[in-house]
């Protein structure tokens, strides 16, 4: 028997639930262009805005803007009734733009796009508590490529100061937006968040990717602009809930099993052969690459809408200007990435399990930071995470969002705990407004705590020992 068979019981029809831990019922999203296979191929035009970071008022609370999407502000947000408490806020978004991941840059000098981040590079130091070294400069990276280094062209930096990946200048001023957003609401509009920050009831978390701790920089400036230095929460690189980086190989065969020959999946990338050829005429990467370009569109799709948001052209091929990624392409590109974020998270019949085991940790974090709250032993009253889309999409998919997307640059997730006459209710905002989803509780708008205490309970558990469990095969 596989692994996949012996670790799980799949759904074999919507609505219905696996019989042991964890005990999912997977309820189908929305139907709608997002997750439509046909309209991703043969449709037309782009999900969303991809050349800038500026969304206009009159769309914010709707909008797709991959480059910076919308989040709480002030000018849309939504007071609940003043005989409702506000207790806790946690939030989760992804990190804001960047250069493209180096895997994801043309190879073989194919990059016609010189990328320049000078003065900008990563701030990289250590320093002492106390004595000697308690007072450092700030040690900044910048990159560069030598002439007597034969294989600087074979990744295709072209020259670049650039880290691949790091927050462009753009992605610092973004975060610092951002930053300076949730401040207006929660500190201004609401009068919940201190003055000056506490950081025994107040934390900020990143992963281990340094580019969290890049937006981190910003963002907490400028919501606390008299701070000098800030020391965030991280987990280990081998262990870390948030980013996330434990192993669960349950949930890896279950995203595999449906994944594999014979599936939607699998139909979607033949489907989509034709315009692979098109891509492929342009970054000269062949079609049995070794590096991933052909599993799924994630290196096309970074690579091109990096470019769109820092305001460079779309790409052509170095040996012949004619042959080029033209808007059209571009949009087919982001339309198929999109629908693949739908299917692994949310329309594949199995992807709500793989969704809550697969980032099961972390649920089990903030479900145990609303338990403490509830009974009285917590004392915080912010938690903040600065994550990856990696991280956010299958948040998103566990809470069975009724509609699925690729999770764009700033992507966020509120989680605020009110109380009301000795009762608690919990509120979830996805892009500042409240996320609907598909379950029973529908739009988590001031949802009784029991009830969503009973659906974070029923997709990873009580206490972590069924997840651990459940994700290295020691159940039955």
């Amino acid at each position: 028997m596989s692994v996949l068979s012996k670790l799980v019981l799949a759904v074999s029809a919507a609505g219905s639930a696996v019989a042991t831990f964890p005990n999912i019922t997977h309820y189908p999203p929305l139907n709608t262009n997002w997750n439509n296979l046909t309209f991703a191929i043969n449709g037309t035009g782009a999900p969303g805005i991809y050349n800038s970071s500026v969304t206009p008022d009159d769309i914010y609370s709707t909008a797709y803007n991959w480059c910076a999407m919308p989040h709480v502000r002030a000018k849309e947000y939504q007071n609940v009734d003043s005989s409702y408490k506000l207790e806790y806020v946690e939030l989760i978004h992804r990190h804001h733009k960047r250069t493209p991941y180096a895997s994801n840059i043309f190879p073989n000098g194919a990059e016609d796009i010189l990328w320049s981040c000078d003065g900008e590079g990563p701030a990289t130091y250590g320093k002492n508590a106390t004595g000697p070294g308690s007072e450092v400069i700030p040690i900044q990276w910048s990159a560069f490529t030598s002439p007597s280094n034969p294989f600087t062209t074979i990744q295709g930096f072209n020259g670049s100061n650039c880290q691949f990946p790091q927050i462009s200048a753009e992605g610092i001023a973004d975060s610092w937006t951002h930053g300076f957003d949730l401040a207006s609401v929660y500190k201004e509009k609401l009068g919940f968040l201190p003055k000056e920050l506490d950081p025994n009831r107040m934390h900020y978390r990143v992963t281990n990717n340094v580019i969290t701790s890049q937006v981190a920089g910003g963002l907490i400036k400028a919501m606390y602009p008299d701070l000098s230095g800030y020391q965030v929460l991280i987990q280990s690189s081998s262990f870390d809930s948030l980013e996330p980086a434990f192993s669960c190989p349950a949930a890896s065969a279950v995203n595999s099993g449906y994944q594999a020959a014979g599936t939607l999946w699998a139909q979607h990338l033949q489907l989509a052969a034709p315009v692979y050829d098109k891509l492929d005429a342009v970054s000269g990467i062949p079609r049995n690459d070794t590096g991933g370009w052909h599993v799924s569109f994630d290196h096309y799709y970074d690579n091109l809408s990096a470019k769109q948001c820092h305001g460079f052209p779309l790409p052509c091929n170095v040996n012949n200007s004619n042959v080029c990624v033209d808007q059209e392409l571009a949009n087919t590109v982001y339309r198929l990435g999109n629908w693949e974020y739908a299917y692994n998270f949310r329309l594949a019949q199995n992807s709500t399990l793989y969704s809550a085991t697969h980032y099961g940790a972390w649920i089990l974090e903030i479900k145990a930071h609303l338990e403490g709250k509830v009974a009285g032993t917590n004392q915080d009253i912010y938690r903040h995470n600065i994550a990856h889309d990696g991280s956010v999409a299958p948040l998103m998919g566990a809470l069975q969002v009724a509609n699925m997307y690729w999770p764009g640059m700033g992507t966020e997730v509120v989680f605020e705990l009110y109380s009301k006459s000795g009762s608690f209710f919990v509120r979830v905002l996805l892009g500042g407004q409240i996320m609907q989803t598909t379950t029973p509780m529908g739009a988590l708008d001031l949802i009784p705590y029991e009830s969503f205490h009973a659906y974070l309970e029923s997709i990873v558990g009580t206490n972590g020992s069924e997840l651990y469990k459940w994700c290295n095969g020691l159940t039955h």
